[in-house]
Order: C-alpha cells, then sequence, then structure tokens
C-alpha cells in the first residue's frame, strides 16, 4: 500500500525521457515524456512510472484506477492468509486434584484445537519449590495427554518461582484449521 503512494502518474512524471512499455507488455523503446503521454492519451489510458530508479525511468500504459483496486485486493488476501499464532496461559499448582487437572486439560485441549499455542506454568508457594519434580510430572502427564494435538515447544524450566512449558499446535491440526 505504501508503494502506490509514491508511484507518479501522467503529468507528475518529471523526467525528460522514459523507457515505455504498452498495455499488453511489449517494450515500445526510450520516448520523450510527451510522446509517451501523446501515445497514452489515444489509448484513453494512464502513464504510470513503475521503475523511477531505471535509467532513463520505467513507464507503462495501462488503467491506473484499476491497477490500484487490483493491488488493494490482492494485499485484502494476502492478509486474509496469514495465520496469527495466539498464546493461551493456563495455570496449574503442584497440589492439583484429578478433575481439576481434567478440566484443565480439556481448556488446553480445546486452545490447541483452535490452533494457539498454550504456555502451561506451574506456580509454586513456599516450600513446594524444593519439590520440582512434581510440576515437572504434571507438565509430562499433560503433554502426553495432549500429544495428539500439540507438539512441546520448550521443555519444562523453572522461572523463578514459576516451572513454565510451551505446546504448539501440529501441523495437520492448523491445517484442519486452515480449511474450515
Amino acid at each position: 500500500m505504501v508503494q502506490n503512494l509514491r508511484v507518479r502518474v501522467n503529468k507528475n512524471i518529471r523526467t525528460p525521457k522514459v523507457r515505455l512499455i504498452s498495455a499488453t507488455g511489449e517494450q515500445l523503446g526510450i520516448k520523450t515524456l510527451s510522446e509517451a503521454q501523446t501515445i497514452a492519451d489515444d489509448l484513453v489510458l494512464d502513464l504510470v512510472e513503475v521503475a523511477p530508479q531505471a535509467e532513463p525511468p520505467v513507464c507503462r500504459i495501462m488503467d491506473y484506477g484499476k491497477y490500484k483496486y487490483e493491488q488493494t485486493q490482492k494485499n485484502k488476501r494476502a492478509k486474509k492468509h496469514q495465520s496469527q499464532v495466539t498464546i493461551k496461559e493456563m495455570k496449574f499448582r503442584p497440589k492439583i486434584e484429578g478433575h481439576d487437572f481434567e478440566t484443565k486439560k480439556k481448556h488446553v485441549r480445546r486452545f490447541l484445537g483452535a490452533g494457539s499455542k498454550v504456555k502451561i506454568t506451574i506456580m509454586f508457594r513456599g516450600r513446594e519449590t524444593t519439590h520440582a519434580e512434581i510440576g515437572r510430572g504434571i507438565l509430562e502427564r499433560l503433554a502426553n495427554d495432549c500429544e495428539d494435538l500439540a507438539t512441546v515447544e520448550s521443555k519444562p524450566k523453572i522461572d523463578g518461582r514459576n516451572m513454565i512449558m510451551v505446546l504448539g499446535p501440529l501441523p495437520s491440526v492448523l491445517a484442519a484449521i486452515k480449511k474450515e
């Protein structure tokens, strides 16, 4: 979109000679600006500078309004097909009960199924930090339960009073989402 702001059209072109390309893509050679403008006017089209850095600058005969429209449509399509990765976070405690674990696991699976990455945090309090293996066991259990949807992007590591692991969706999950 920024490129369109720098494009010079018709009377805004300032160079005395230009390399001219016809509407069909055929090279017409080096012409004076007035000759090129006359040819474009005869065809009821615009003279558009497409390569201002060339020597002499390259100008093309085209319908500038149609060109601008096609560029905006192309940019919209490119933006539409971009995938934006979101990171969701799920917090666990080392003394989590079975039912609570299952509930949080369902949330994690739902996030992964939607194509989001999930950051799992085990929060330790007080003396719980001395039993990091409990937290690591919870994270490994969760990774095993979600291995059909996700891969471990970062292994469990301790960050202060927390232990963190990141799960990312499998390419097959992302492909299934794009098909929808």
